[in-house]
């Protein structure tokens, strides 16, 4: 029987620790804040390192891991909550990033990227992957990927910064995009320490971007940025500017801040600004159309404890012109429950927010009539 997450579970004699843990999560979820009329519900309890996810042309939700293994939910009788997490790769290596594309899902690992094809019919019995490229850095040191096909019909695969603060060069620091074979690899952006997540804003060609700003320049610097790329062969400046005009106190003196491109918003500082993605759904009241969500992660290096949250940012006429939190409470004083990695816009319209210390999907949806 499908669970219900129903507390009363944990009072019988012969509970599951499912049940315990369903219970546990209803009790958190209650320390959710959101918007009136919106409510978060529990859509999977169980995908262990919940990263990135990409949805299917059947419905099926592929979730990434930091760990080894890929995940597929599926809600086979339509009551939005999963039927069925399966296991469909495993023994990878940080498989993080996932899309899909004309039937076949795509993974991104530290140094390749590979294909299952027609995995949506395979789900019981996931065909051998096809290597698609291996022609990207080892290093793991921001070596986890988030993944995505653009408008161009090109992939779009970052390669992280294999440090803090450092001077890498090509392909490190940057955006890169190749076709579905993984031939025409190129550098699409460069100055970009490490996103891990990105999406384009509709009706256009625009890439836009979360980038995690580096550390240890203060509890309150450097930000996290928003960046908006709009066409090949843009620097966002690091490692010598960050933020919209701080200068980088090992790198910055070499480079004149005129020649790079600032953010087109300024997040917080040492949030871990991850998963992002426009709304296009109908579900939410016509405000939010169009606007960004963005999961934070949450900070590892602040005496007090910054992000573990859902934030938006408005746009209007394309330029970003505001800044606020959606949804909170994963964070309860200086201790986190959970924290938030990707966003996921369903065809119903409801988001998705997977949650990699707590191992779950969430679904938020706007219940009041509008």
């Amino acid at each position: 029987m499908k669970p219900r997450f129903l507390c009363l579970a944990a009072l019988t004699v012969l509970v599951s620790l499912s049940a315990v843990a369903s219970c546990t999560y209803a009790v958190q979820l209650k320390k959710i804040k959101l918007p009136p009329g919106f409510r978060i519900d529990m859509y999977a309890s169980d995908v262990p390192g919940a990263r990135s996810m990409a949805l299917g042309s059947k419905g099926t939700l592929f979730v990434g891991a930091r760990e080894d293994k890929v995940y597929a939910v599926t809600d086979s009788d339509g009551d939005n909550r999963a039927d069925k997490v399966r296991v469909i790769a495993a023994g990878l290596n940080m498989p993080n990033g996932v899309a899909f594309r004309n039937g076949s899902l795509y993974v991104a690992e530290v140094s390749r990227v590979i294909r299952y094809d027609n995995i949506e019919g395979k789900l019981g019995n996931p065909p051998a992957p096809i290597v698609v490229s291996d022609k990207f850095p080892a290093e793991t040191h921001h070596g986890w990927k988030f993944i995505r096909f653009g408008p161009d019909g090109m992939l779009y695969v970052p390669v992280g910064a294999p440090c803090n603060i450092c001077e890498p060069g090509d392909p490190y620091a940057a955006i890169l995009r190749m076709k579905p074979d993984g031939t025409g690899l190129e550098v699409y952006a460069r100055g970009i320490r490490n996103t891990v997540g990105f999406d384009w804003r509709p009706g256009t060609d625009e890439l836009w971007f979360t980038d995690n700003g580096r550390d240890w320049l203060g509890e309150d610097s450097p930000p996290d940025e928003l960046n908006r790329a709009p066409k090949k062969g843009m620097h966002f400046g690091y490692p010598y500017f960050h933020g919209k005009g701080i200068r980088d106190p090992e790198y910055g003196d070499k480079k004149d801040p005129k020649d790079y491109t600032p953010p087109a918003m300024e997040l917080g500082p040492h949030v871990a600004s991850l998963g992002m993605r426009f709304y296009t759904g109908s579900m939410f009241p016509d405000k939010y159309r169009g606007r960004i969500f963005i999961a934070e992660h949450g900070s590892w290096n602040r005496s007090v404890p910054v992000g573990y949250r859902i934030t938006m940012v408005r746009l209007d006429g394309g330029r970003a012109v505001s800044y606020d939190v959606f949804a909170e409470g994963w964070l309860q004083g200086i201790n986190a429950w959970g924290r938030p990695v990707d966003v996921q816009v369903m065809p119903d319209g409801a988001l998705l927010v997977s949650d990699d210390r707590a191992g779950v999907i969430y679904r938020i949806s706007y219940t009041n009539p509008r």
